[in-house]
């Protein structure tokens, strides 16, 4: 039976909140061996030999939504995270513009960036390893840090996606060899979505051919599964959605 409110596992780094549903139990499907995923990744049917087995969906026929991990590292989602980077040397260009004299670097939240999963406001150089962005120099400033109406720093808003370190991966269908999946309408939240899309309220989502959430259409061949609820923020990093 699922919780009224919303469920979630303690065992999880991973999200899946569902928020509100009817009361038909999730549909439990034999599990392809190869496939990797995380809690609020969608499924979709494929074939092994005679055997019908559930895997990761690449959003062409999406069957539901995954409660279940099989993974080798977790990732977490960041949302709207703010750099700020004072700049010591800087002058105006040609055109009048503040910019910086040399490289001046900032600290990430986190490190073990997902690259393709970064988004920034500002061009910036990206060390996935250790999450030090680098604006370089000659970029104009764009941030008063003390409020004298003279540019003197760089404020950044990010988004991206992590593997947490420190903690390994899990497998929860060993054993049974099975998936639990969500199928039926109702409102969910999760953090397995596309962070270099933007949400907004009421927009259509698709599966993209990685099984995570997105508001971009990847094909014609791509079909709504939901409408966005709740767009994710950096007090709450997840999105929030009605399954069609």
């Amino acid at each position: 039976m699922l919780f009224p409110f919303f469920l979630l596992k303690s065992w999880r780094i991973n999200l899946l909140k569902i928020i509100h549903t009817g009361n038909a139990m999730p549909m439990s499907i034999a599990v392809d061996p190869t496939a990797e995923f995380e809690p609020g990744m969608f499924a979709q049917l494929g074939l092994i030999g005679n055997d019908t087995v559930a895997g990761v969906s690449d959003g062409t026929a999406p069957l539901g939504i995954i409660d279940d991990v099989r993974t080798t590292a977790f990732t977490k989602t960041q949302v709207d995270e703010v750099i700020l980077i004072n700049v010591a040397a800087s002058d105006l260009d040609e055109n009048g513009n503040r910019i910086n004299l040399e490289d001046v670097t900032g600290v990430l939240e986190y490190p073990n960036i997902i690259e393709n999963s970064f988004t920034s406001t500002l061009g910036v150089i990206l060390n996935t390893v250790n999450g030090i962005v680098t604006v370089p120099a000659g970029t104009e400033l764009n941030h008063d840090s003390d409020g004298d109406g003279i540019n003197d720093s760089f404020s950044i808003i990010v988004n991206y996606i992590y593997r947490v370190a420190g903690r390994p991966g899990d497998d929860t269908t060993i054993g049974s060899g099975r998936i639990t999946i969500h199928y039926q309408r109702g409102i969910y939240a999760t953090d397995q979505f596309d962070t270099t899309q933007v949400y907004p309220l009421n927009a259509t989502l698709y599966v993209g051919i990685d099984g995570k959430l997105t508001s971009k259409q990847p094909t014609e061949s791509h079909p709504g599964v939901a409408i966005c609820t709740g767009p994710p923020s950096a007090a709450m990093g997840t999105v929030e959605f009605m399954l069609l």
